[in-house]
């Protein structure tokens, strides 16, 4: 058997204005695919593997044209010099938007499908937070999505997808049916850690036993994208197409009916309020998580509201990772460690935000080869901040240590993050999650919303909805 394997992967707020380039994704071609351990999926089936093209960026705003084109172009060129092929695994987000394209994973995964023809079996793995249309699954055999959110069954996922490629390509062929649900919320109201999302992503298993039915899957959709294609749905894949229709309309009913009960399910706060709870708690470490801004959602990561709070209200002992702030970077790479600078901290990507200016003494400089990876550690009074170069997280404690800093020994954390990592998530005590502004808004109501195809929850009520699947062009009556 010859499968292909390849894809593209992030997540883009429409919101954020700043466009993706090439130089922010991490790009592996050919076989340096096959030894990358997010691919070690693969070893669950003996095949001649032919890798084309893989991309991967932290979430953030809308892609740029001309780099989707390269990439696309590159995947699609490797993709013609390796037919003829038996299957095609893809390796999506879903959630991506390119600026001026409509339904940028329905034009690659389309597009795949133009090159390797009917015959081929196409399997793709998705992020929960991905959103879809009909031209994606009427090009696709093969749908899983992962289950978990925070998101710690990807090798899972991934092996549903492969198995299911490998049925197929045994002798089953598969049909895929959808029904979209008018709802879509923020991933931090959705976590499958709290109900209802718990009980029905729970649903699922029982579901994928069902005869004829090969997987279960349940979109919540990327809220942050303003777009036709932006919400939840409830996805089926298998052999008998009635099935497959039943459980989805059940599935999508029952995340209808509960889309009243979805909350955030932790402490929450404004900035103002979070703050002020964090200094006033008798535990510690205190973790804030700053949701609007989180640059793993999509926000741009470079906002100083929160810094500029939690020294109006004079706290101390707080290490806060981290803000994006190139010119800061630069700034205190140029001054050295342990000199004492003026500096402007924040929204210079955003302009809709404010920045803080004030003195700053330089403690750290964690310098790379390449210079958007510098990372620069500064204190201001009783608060140790940490600098990029470039948007990225700090969501696991080696993103801490490896710069000298212990955020079980501090008394209240900063993150830049939604609900918490697993990492972040034990060393809470407690968390607080900021409802602020930004891009990544947990208040999506508060976000203009000028292109829904239909009437979507929570930014329209009052209005009816009845489940109706629909299957795959390629789905077998």
């Amino acid at each position: 058997m010859r499968v292909a394997v390849g894809g593209l992967h992030t997540e883009c707020s429409t919101y954020n204005p700043v466009l993706m380039t090439e130089g922010d994704f991490t790009v592996w071609r050919g076989d340096e695919m096959i030894g990358k351990p997010y691919f070690d999926v693969l070893k669950r089936h003996e095949a001649e593997y032919l890798p084309t093209f893989y991309a991967r960026n932290i979430a953030g705003g809308p892609i740029a044209r001309e780099t989707y084109e390269s990439f696309k172009a590159e995947f699609v060129a490797a993709l013609t010099a390796a037919l003829p092929l038996d299957g095609l695994y893809l390796a999506m987000h879903g959630a991506l938007f390119v600026e001026d394209m409509e339904d940028a994973e329905g034009d690659w995964i389309s597009s795949a499908r133009e090159v390797v023809g009917e015959d081929c079996v196409i399997a793709a793995s998705y992020d929960l937070h991905g959103n879809l249309s009909q031209r994606i699954i009427d090009a696709l055999d093969v749908y899983s999505t992962y289950r978990t959110a925070p998101h710690i069954d990807i090798p899972e996922t991934q092996a549903r997808a492969v198995d299911m490629l490998f049925r197929a390509l045994a002798g089953e062929r598969p049909g895929i049916v959808w029904a979209p649900i008018p709802v879509v919320l923020p991933g931090e109201r959705t976590s499958t850690e709290d109900e209802p999302a718990k009980s029905l992503y729970a649903r699922l298993p029982d579901i994928d036993a069902v005869e004829g039915i090969w997987d279960a899957s349940l979109n919540v959709g990327y809220v942050w994208a303003d777009e036709p294609r932006a919400t939840a749905a409830a996805i089926m894949t298998g052999t008998d197409i009635p099935a497959l229709k039943a459980a989805a309309e059940k599935l999508a009913q029952a995340y209808w009916d509960a889309r009243d009960d979805f909350s955030f399910g932790t402490q929450t706060g404004s900035i103002v309020e979070s703050v002020s709870a964090a200094l006033a708690s008798a535990t510690h470490p205190v973790v804030l998580a700053e949701s609007g801004d989180n640059p793993t959602g999509g926000g741009v990561g470079d906002r100083a509201e929160v810094l500029s709070e939690l020294l109006d209200q004079g706290a101390t002992d707080v290490v806060f990772a981290g803000i994006c702030d190139k010119p800061a970077v630069d700034a205190c790479f140029a001054a050295g460690e342990g000199a004492r600078i003026p500096l402007s901290i924040g929204a210079t990507l955003d302009p809709g935000s404010t920045p803080w200016k004030g003195e700053v003494v330089v403690k750290t400089l964690a310098d790379d080869p390449a210079p958007q990876l510098r990372q620069a550690v500064v204190t201001i009074e009783g608060v140790t901040l940490v600098l990029s170069a470039r948007r990225r997280p700090y969501h696991d404690i080696a993103n801490f240590t490896a710069l000298g800093l212990d955020p079980a020994a501090a008394r209240i954390v900063v993150v830049k993050s939604g609900y918490l990592s697993p990492e972040l998530a034990p060393l809470a005590n407690p968390p607080i999650m900021i409802l602020s502004s930004g891009v990544v808004d947990q208040y999506v109501e508060r976000l203009e919303r000028h292109r829904k195809a239909v009437e979507t929850y929570p930014f329209d009520t009052g209005f009816a909805y009845v489940p109706e699947a629909r299957p795959s062009a390629r789905a077998k009556p």
